[in-house]
């Protein structure tokens, strides 16, 4: 990045910025916001003032002042991704990292710091790594999966639905994406409340979070070597197992990526999606009224209040031209997904319905481009409609200025979501007998954009404590009761 053709006082000097009580008093070096301290409290804010101010790519600086440029602009955006010959996601090309500007103890290392995994990856090595991923993605039974996740949201709401409150975050949002996870790379045994506060803590960059961090990798690399020596009918077997040949490191490695950027995406968006329930009764009128699916709701959430805001980070391969800036080789550019889903040039009315519109950043695009989005969407969508099955009389037990988010420059995660709903009584969860298992992965199977017909999976195992109990016999429901309950995976 230039910061002289930017700075608002037309020099480089930092000594000469804006004197004390000018209306530019707090800008960093060069004129630049900063995306970070007291200023940029409200990113949304700082983001349109920087559309205001230069257009759909603005420069800004991250924690230490080290510049960046935040692309603003949809269409900018879907450039950015979508241009593997101009950008691409390896920071060792990012000239401040280069120079040693960014410092080894850098706030944001964990974000941006270089990993052998298909995300940092180019070219071949990228396709090996990626065609790994994807081809272990398209062995998974999606109708296997679904029944999962409704089970499993029913297992969650059966821990609190008797006591008539609830924190639809920590006691819901945030279990959910994990006790699917295991099941998909097939550790159902280590779900857990320790694995879900490890991973949370994981993400927060608490002074604890590198001993948790150890914890998931130790829980991973257990895994990864019980399915090299016995290969099962799973995601990571079939990561494992890939022509790709992928080293345990590099087995590792993904496994992190998958449970953790899935685990983080999710709880985010179940979360954002039942706190709109909660909290415009015109949306949720539109949900019980049958104007709305739950899969649109979560359609809309993805425009709205996206799980991440931004994703660190693009650099440029040579010199170019974004939105009207400069990019000069080495600059880093960061991926604004909350900002490119409020461009005015594509939402010029932001109360206008979005329903069934896929065109948002909020899995990216391009070679990079979620591999997992269709996961995340089935959990919100089954889980949420699960939960509200259940308790539909479900009501926020604050006021809605009363919720407190933890913010940093990549998401808003919703603290608490504190509800109450009349008391229920417990559901009963049986284990239903097993079928056909998954096949396995075709041997040249590398990348898929479409989901491939599967047999049905066993059901997973009862999560323990869960009651086993026959129900009580009851009369057949009527054929639109059973086709609806068999859509929802019961």
């Amino acid at each position: 990045m230039t910061p002289e053709s930017n700075s608002l006082t037309g020099t480089d000097d930092p000594s000469l910025g804006p004197p004390p009580g000018c209306p530019a008093h707090g800008l960093g070096p060069g004129g630049l916001r900063r995306l970070y301290g007291a200023e940029a409290e409200d990113l949304g804010a700082v983001y349109e003032k920087l559309r205001a101010e230069h257009g759909s790519v603005a420069p800004a600086l991250l924690h230490d002042d080290v510049p960046i440029w935040v692309v603003l602009g949809h269409s900018e955006n879907m450039h950015m991704v979508s241009t593997p010959s101009q950008y691409c996601k390896d920071n060792r090309l990012w000239a401040p990292m280069r120079d040693g500007m960014v410092k080894p103890d850098h706030p944001l290392m964990p974000h941006f710091a270089w990993q052998p995994i298909c995300a940092h990856a180019e070219g071949d090595e990228h396709l090996r790594l990626r065609g790994a991923v994807t081809g272990a993605m398209s062995t998974i039974d999606h109708r296997g999966i679904r029944r999962h996740i409704n089970r499993a949201t029913q297992y969650l709401v059966n821990k609190f639905c008797e006591e008539g409150t609830a924190d639809l975050v920590g006691q819901f949002a945030e279990h959910l994406p994990m006790a699917v996870m295991c099941e998909i790379l097939g550790m159902p045994e280590e779900y857990g409340d320790r694995l879900v506060q490890a991973a949370r803590d994981c993400l927060k960059g608490s002074e604890t979070a590198l001993a948790s961090h150890s914890y998931v990798m130790d829980v991973l690399g257990r895994l990864a070597a019980r399915r090299r020596a016995q290969p099962q009918e799973d995601f990571t077997s079939h990561l494992v197992t890939h022509p790709a040949g992928l080293t345990d490191d590099e087995v590792r490695e993904h496994l992190r990526v998958v449970l953790l950027a899935a685990y983080e995406a999710t709880a985010n968006l179940l979360a954002n999606v039942l706190r709109v329930v909660l909290t415009d009764p015109g949306f949720r009128a539109q949900l019980n009224g049958g104007q709305m699916t739950v899969p649109e709701a979560v359609e809309q959430t993805l425009w709205d209040e996206p799980p991440f805001s931004t994703v660190f980070a693009y650099f440029a391969k040579q010199d170019t031209e974004l939105g009207g800036q400069r990019i000069r080789k080495g600059d880093g550019l960061l991926l604004g997904i909350a900002p490119g889903n409020v461009d005015p040039r594509v939402r010029p009315d932001l109360r206008a319905n979005m329903q069934g519109n896929r065109s948002h950043l909020a899995f990216s695009g391009g070679p990079h481009e979620c591999p997992g989005q269709d996961i995340g969407r089935a959990i919100a969508d089954v889980g949420v409609d699960a939960l509200l099955t259940r308790v539909p009389d479900v009501q926020l037990a604050c006021e809605e200025d009363e919720l407190r988010w933890r913010s940093s420059i990549s998401n808003r995660h919703l603290v608490e979501l504190p509800v109450t709903f009349a008391p229920k009584p417990q559901q009963d969860i049986m284990q239903r007998p097993a079928v056909n298992p998954v096949p396995p992965q075709r041997p040249n199977s590398r990348q898929t954009g479409t989901e491939q017909p599967q047999p049905e999976a066993p059901e997973p195992p009862i999560p323990a404590g869960e009651p086993t109990s026959a129900p009580e016999p009851a009369r057949r429901p009527g054929v639109f009761r059973r086709i609806l309950e068999w859509w929802r995976g019961n």
